[in-house]
């Protein structure tokens, strides 16, 4: 059985942090979903959880960009969790 560390790990080999587009990481999140309605669910997390708003317009972050720094997705990572 793997320990939480180990786990972990693992997680992040899967989910580096590294640019993303939207889209992908969006439906990373959510892939039981098309991937518009993967992309309005994660805007409506970033809406509601004012910590990671905050912290993504500390990053310059506009809604309407493509992709994700590398920053802005380990803060999406910290606040939501890896997918």
């Amino acid at each position: 059985m793997k320990t939480t560390e180990e786990k972990e790990e693992s997680l992040s080999e899967e989910w580096p942090v590294r640019p993303y587009y939207k889209r992908e990481l969006a439906v990373a999140y959510a892939p039981d979903i098309e991937p518009v309605s993967a992309l309005n669910r994660l805007a409506s997390w970033f809406k509601t959880n004012k910590q990671l708003t905050a912290a993504l317009q500390q990053t310059d972050y506009n809604p309407r960009q493509q992709v994700f720094t590398s920053m802005q997705v380990e803060l999406i990572f910290k606040y939501l969790g890896r997918p």
